[in-house]
């Protein structure tokens, strides 16, 4: 229970940022597949599949709301203060990180040496969005003064940017700045809890395209594991490179932009803190399989 609530902080605290991916860091800690099966199992199966699957959501969840909210009322406004500590932190984390995937899933990655134009891909990918986002086309949205049509933009966003947080790599909360929501959803949620019901129908379309698009990705995203694991990997490895740039390029994303971060205002400090985080979340699991394999 504690495992799986500490879980949920880390991956909520990675959302509630551009630059990574709660997806990344399910990954990282070793529970993807369990995360998208259960996802999977408690939308599609019956029975015992789905019960194992809502109790170890429930378990999650529970992290992830207590982190997403820590992260609004308080990591929403350092990430802006402290941005050149926040993105050297989560460098260290992705850099340390690299290397637990290609180990844990060096069947994959060893012999299928093709599968890098994959790996190409998925960096270009999450570049392009990072690029993208420089020219955000979208801005002064206000959840509490809705119309048809930005409720309809707000729901294709709350889809879009859902998906983007199941797959490790691609920022959700990037893909939120760069349809103008970031700010504007951060800013809701709030005010919803020092009790302003006047955003309360914005959030509701959001999470309902939320809920939309975690129902039509997870699927596609359970077959590619089971039936293209190599690819999907490769492609895996490929987001979470170019996430390096989506960090790197993550100041200059603020309300009042700042410079890319560079070797001059790099924190060696952040970063090593950023692998140490890694490697004792590594140390955590490792102690806990070899205790339930006893």
């Amino acid at each position: 229970m504690i495992r799986q609530f500490i879980n949920g902080v880390c991956m909520a605290m990675a959302d509630s940022v551009p630059g990574v991916s709660g997806g990344t860091i399910a990954f990282i800690l070793g529970f993807y597949d369990k995360f998208i099966g259960s996802i999977n199992d408690l939308i599609y199966e019956k029975g015992d599949k789905r019960k194992q699957a809502f109790l170890f959501l429930i378990k999650l969840g529970v992290g992830w709301v207590f982190g997403m909210i820590a992260a609004v009322l308080v990591l929403s406004s350092a990430f802006e203060s402290q941005i050149y500590f926040v993105s050297s932190l989560f460098m260290g984390f992705i850099i340390a990180s690299i290397p637990l995937v290609l180990k844990q899933e060096k069947e994959s990655f060893i012999g299928h040496y093709g599968n890098v134009v994959a790996a190409v891909i998925g960096a270009a990918v999450v570049c392009l969005i990072t690029m993208l986002n420089q020219s955000s086309f979208m801005t002064g949205i206000q959840l509490d003064s809705l119309s048809i049509p930005l409720a309809i933009y707000i729901f294709i966003a709350g889809m879009i940017a859902i998906s983007a947080m199941f797959l490790p790599g691609i920022s959700g909360s990037t893909l939120l700045l760069i349809f103008g929501l970031y700010m504007p959803v951060i800013t809701g949620i709030k005010e919803f809890l020092h009790l302003n019901l006047s955003v309360f129908p914005g959030l509701c379309i959001f999470g309902l395209g939320v809920i939309a698009g975690a129902l039509s990705v997870v699927k596609g995203i359970k077959i590619c594991l089971d039936r293209f694991r190599s690819k999907t990997m490769y492609m895996i490895l490929g987001l979470m490179i170019g996430s390096l740039y989506a960090i790197m390029m993550g100041p200059t994303t603020l309300d009042v932009p700042k410079d890319a971060l560079s070797f001059h205002n790099f924190s060696f400090i952040a970063f090593i803190i950023g692998i140490a985080i890694v490697a004792g979340l590594q140390f955590m699991g490792k102690k806990k399989e070899v205790a339930f394999n006893e």
